[in-house]
């Protein structure tokens, strides 16, 4: 099993025995359950919905989720181990950490008492799949002016509009839909919607979109045809919470993104190290050449200094300091050296380093849109800059 290449002390919040045996189990059940098939699933487009089961059988599945609520008890350090196991294993496209990290808090924090009785447990084995359907074809960072409405109508809503992007969008049973409850209202007038797409009618799904990377991540376009839901079907119960609910989770959502952009650099560094080992060229390996030590060395250098500053914002995040400015600084920083190291190594690979069959490969086309999502990168520097 995979190691980090880095040699940093643990953090704080890693020296639990639990959270080492933890990581053990996680990193087991990844590569022994997930990874001899993960070409399958990229071929397919998606994952399959038993292997969500596999993973909620296992207790993956909502792991930060009060044990009241079907999960396992856990915090974010556990959602932070998964998500780092997923990318040293290379499991890249199984929505685990939108399903675990980003949606079950929103209804563990903000849903109703029968909302999160309703849905936590099932969400925990598996037997509900989420995601969260924010973007739409004309609006991307800028949520206060989404189109989506949810308008009232006898003891219930009507939803319509359409969405983009939205990630576990084929597999996806419940979905939680932004949309205007009042668009005279602007940011004030957004609400969260739990749309079961089982119980719904006027609910359609688009292709699964063919993107560049991330193949096995089903990535959809939805459809809201006049959509009726219950009035207990908004998340919390109120109108007009929508855009501080989402305010108030984006950034663990964000910092997630640095956690799981600093798995992926560990993971090309040590399958570069490797590669360069035992690759040759002009009689001797490839790793013996001072380009390729300077240029191992500097990639390490700057993983070092950015494991440090994630591991820092995750002690923060568990304390409830994490404000949006630092998780913006590790969800633009750590994806832009992400893609820089990625890069990098796929240089020493050489020719090889083209061919889709070798990972690096595939970290480099998985790892663009790290820069894109949670809020484009250019978004991420406009909220550090409000606070100069």
């Amino acid at each position: 099993m995979m190691q980090s290449p880095l040699d940093i002390p643990p953090a704080k919040w890693r020296q639990d025995e639990e959270i080492g045996i933890f990581s053990d189990s996680v990193g087991q059940f990844f590569e022994k359950e997930c990874a001899p098939h993960v070409q399958d699933w990229r071929k397919e487009g998606l994952v399959p919905k038993e292997m969500w089961k596999k993973a909620g059988e296992m207790g993956i599945l909502c792991a930060s989720v009060s044990e009241e609520y079907g999960g396992m008890g856990g915090d974010f350090r556990h959602e932070a181990i998964i998500a780092e196991q997923m990318g040293w294993k290379g499991i890249d496209g199984f929505g685990i950490t939108l399903h675990n990290a980003i949606i079950a808090p929103y209804i563990e924090t903000f849903g109703t008492e029968e909302q999160k009785r309703k849905y936590l447990p099932k969400m925990a084995s598996g037997d509900v799949i989420t995601a969260i359907a924010m973007t739409e074809p004309g609006t991307g960072s800028d949520l206060q002016n989404i189109k989506t409405t949810a308008k009232k109508d006898g003891n219930g809503y009507v939803i319509n509009g359409s969405k983009t992007f939205i990630s576990n969008g084929q597999n996806a049973n419940l979905i939680l839909v932004c949309a205007k409850t009042d668009p005279s209202q602007g940011a004030k007038g957004v609400s969260i919607m739990l749309v079961d797409t089982d119980e719904v009618e006027g609910f359609e799904r688009g292709r699964n979109l063919d993107k560049i990377g991330q193949k096995a991540a089903d990535t959809s376009e939805l459809f809201f045809n006049d959509v009726k839901v219950p009035a207990e079907n908004i998340l919390g119960g109120d109108e007009g919470q929508g855009f501080v609910q989402l305010m108030t989770k984006l950034p663990q959502e964000r910092h997630m993104i640095g956690v799981q952009g600093m798995a992926t650099i560990e993971r090309a560094l040590d399958v570069t190290v490797e590669y360069v080992k035992g690759r040759k060229a002009f009689g001797k390996t490839i790793f013996d050449f001072q380009n390729t030590q300077f240029k191992l060395a500097e990639c390490k250098t700057e993983a070092t200094v950015a494991k440090v500053f994630v591991d820092h914002c995750t002690e923060l995040l568990l304390k409830g300091e994490l404000d949006s400015s630092t998780a913006s600084m590790s969800k633009y920083w750590v994806s832009d050296l992400q893609c820089k190291i990625v890069d990098e190594c796929l240089q020493l690979h050489g020719g090889y380093g083209y061919m889709d069959e070798y990972p690096i490969a595939q970290m480099y086309a998985d790892s663009r849109v790290q820069r894109i999502y949670g809020g484009a990168n250019e978004v991420m520097k406009m909220l550090i800059a409000r606070t100069l």
